[in-house]
């Protein structure tokens, strides 16, 4: 915290402790104004106390009104923050450990932790204290021996019923995060999954694991409200039994009527800001889990270490040389709900996978994506209109600027469940202008090739130079300006179509934009659906191809000096497959391109074709050198021709 920050706290904390005063004078003013009134002495004797009185209620209401101002403002410049300081904890690129909804959990409901620390905890306990000390101090005056019976009630209801409900509150508080966070999930499932779940035949059993996971919640939940309610009934008792036996005492010792009248208001009043304490220590329980869960994520060390004073961008024609580059994929961690690597990726909700090509592989009945489900859009006919021949798939443009990691899936790679290096000794040289084809099975290293490049893991060994530069002598956000394209993991927000685009060229003007789309083969769809056509949040409103062909007008709309393309042909038809790659090999001539694919046709105009296999070059040369001599690549090639037969 700042210091402009702590005092504002300071305002905060001291119009907080004038309220409680002056609630605190208001009762003592008017008891023994009431009490005095009763004796009836000259008006001239009650004035002062009139005038207190008035004085006491008017400050009370402006002095609350003060507080609860400068604490919101400082409680939510203290949230803002948190959140600003995690949103920049995510952007260094690493290996996703948590799924979308624990994250969108903590950014939300645990970021929260941090005003109600503040609101509900810090400035009602220094409010609290400070106007339990004058209550205190007005007992002394009064009767000394029956402020020895405050301090003691203070006590109990401002310091040990709050240890007691922290101390119960903490046996289970840990857990209502976490069972937060996967009810988000299930729900999430639900609601964007709903259509392929009821395809399958599994909407029943996600509803059950769904509701499995909201009973967990309650049932913590409930554990809560039963310590709130008991430190709320604690807390009025003891209220009570200090007041009558405060009053006992004064009426023992002779103290009047307008004494005894004066220390029992002035005793019950006391209590008035200590009473939230007891739920405050209850919070302050799920208030210490939220923030742990949060520095779990501040603290998740970055997938790749930037240099302490990075090195110049080079500039003009770009040569990218790999050498001997190994690297090997961290430990898979039970915990971890994403990890890098080739697998084969886990649709997102509402999304069928699919092989590349696969012309049999159409959208599910009732699928957002599919031409038949009638998903309301914008279009002449109230949906956005559908190409034929698509089946929904990922893909996706890394974010030129502070990219993170894209997550492939929940599946382990191979080379992270066998131990061995995703990349084994790689070599390979991009000269300006040059276009490389990566080919290999799943589980190869080809995505991870790709991830090497743009600085989102750590090479074990080798290196990967740009005109001679060592990427892990540049800053991260410098090697992916050079080095971006088509990756796996695509996401389209909630805006329009245009918009959507402009993420990779905030400056393009519409005849750049128009390009791009029909590079990608997207130019029919945007004419029938119109620039401005509102995109539904990670693209539900269109089908898999137009998702695909979307994210690499993107791709093309940033032009970054060396252009990677990660199976730019997914998720189409054969055909639709065949236009999209003649295309794309038209538009990257003489541009640097490495083009990872599962597609041979169209290979030949390529400069050099790498096949991976396990982690090692094991083929490499033109598509008639390779077709001639046996090998994986001829393998494929044949099962390809077969295919298309």
């Amino acid at each position: 915290m700042n210091r402009r920050m702590g005092v504002r706290l300071f305002w905060a904390v001291l119009a907080g402790a004038a309220a409680d005063l002056a609630g605190l004078g208001l009762i003592a003013a008017a008891a023994w104004l009431i009490t005095r009134a009763a004796e009836q002495p000259p008006l001239a004797a009650l004035s002062v106390a009139i005038v207190a009185t008035r004085a006491f209620a008017t400050g009370k209401g402006v002095f609350r009104y003060a507080e609860r101002l400068t604490g919101h403002d400082v409680a939510l410049r203290a949230q803002a923050g948190t959140r600003e300081r995690l949103y920049e904890a995510l952007i260094p690129p690493q290996r996703p450990r948590h799924g979308g909804a624990d994250l969108l959990s903590r950014m939300v409901d645990d970021t929260e932790a941090v005003q109600d620390l503040l609101v509900r905890c810090l400035l009602p306990a220094a409010a609290a204290a400070i106007a339990g000390l004058a209550a205190v101090v007005v007992g002394l005056t009064i009767l000394p021996v029956s402020a020895l019976v405050l301090v003691a009630g203070l006590v109990v209801a401002g310091v040990l019923l709050p240890a007691g409900t922290a101390a119960a509150a903490r046996r289970w508080s840990a857990r209502i995060a976490p069972a937060r966070a996967a009810l988000a999930g299930r729900v999430a499932d639900l609601v964007h999954g709903s259509a392929d779940l009821a395809a399958y035949g599994a909407d029943g059993q996600a509803l059950d694991r769904a509701l499995a996971a909201d009973g967990a919640l309650a049932a913590l939940e409930r554990r809560q409200a039963r310590v709130h309610a008991a430190a709320l009934a604690g807390g009025t008792l003891v209220q009570g039994l200090t007041v009558a036996a405060v009053v006992l005492i004064a009426q023992r010792a002779g103290a009047g009527s307008v004494g005894t009248a004066v220390l029992a208001l002035t005793s019950l009043v006391a209590f008035e800001p200590v009473l939230p304490l007891a739920a405050a220590g209850e919070r302050m329980a799920g208030i210490t889990a939220a923030l742990r869960r949060l520095r779990e994520i501040r603290a998740t060390a970055p997938a790749t270490t930037e240099p302490p004073a990075p090195a110049p961008r080079p500039e003009g024609p770009l040569t990218v040389e790999i050498d001997n580059l190994v690297v090997r994929h961290p430990a898979h961690d039970g915990d971890d709900l994403t990890a890098m690597g080739d697998a084969s990726p886990r649709p997102a909700p509402g999304r069928r996978p699919s092989a590349p090509g696969d012309a049999s592989s159409f959208p599910s009945p009732g699928d957002a994506r599919s031409p038949d489900s009638g998903v309301p859009a914008p279009g002449g006919d109230g949906r956005l209109p559908q190409s034929d021949g698509v089946v929904p798939q990922a893909g996706g443009v890394v974010p030129p600027v502070g990219g993170v990691v894209p997550p492939v899936g929940d599946v382990v790679p191979p080379a992270m469940a066998s131990g061995r290096p995703a990349l084994d000794g790689v070599s390979l040289r991009l000269t300006p202008g040059k276009r490389v084809a990566i080919v290999g099975p799943s589980g190869a290293g080809k995505s991870t090739l790709l991830a090497a490049l743009m600085r989102l893991v750590e090479p074990e060994s080798g290196a990967v130079r740009v005109n001679g530069t060592d990427l892990r002598d540049l800053s991260g956000d410098d090697v992916r300006t050079l080095m971006t394209g088509l990756t796996q993991d695509p996401y389209i927000f909630r805006a329009s179509l245009r918009d959507n685009l402009r993420l990779a060229g905030p400056e393009a003007d519409d005849e750049r934009l128009s390009q791009a789309v029909r590079d990608a083969r997207l130019g029919e769809w945007v004419e029938r659906t119109g620039w401005d056509a509102e995109l539904g949040e990670d693209g539900r409103t269109v089908s898999g191809g137009q998702l695909q062909r979307l994210a690499l007008a993107r791709a093309l709309l940033y032009d970054p000096p060396v252009l990677l393309l990660d199976e730019p042909a997914e998720a189409l038809d054969e055909e639709a497959a065949d236009r999209l790659m003649s295309d794309l090999l038209d538009v990257t001539r003489e541009r640097t391109t490495l083009l990872v694919t599962h597609r041979l046709k169209g290979l030949e105009l390529v400069d050099e074709i790498v096949v991976l296999e396990e982690g090692r070059v094991v083929q490499r040369g033109r598509h008639d050198e390779l077709v001639s001599v046996p090998g994986y690549y001829r393998d494929l090639w044949e099962s390809e021709v077969l295919t298309r037969r």
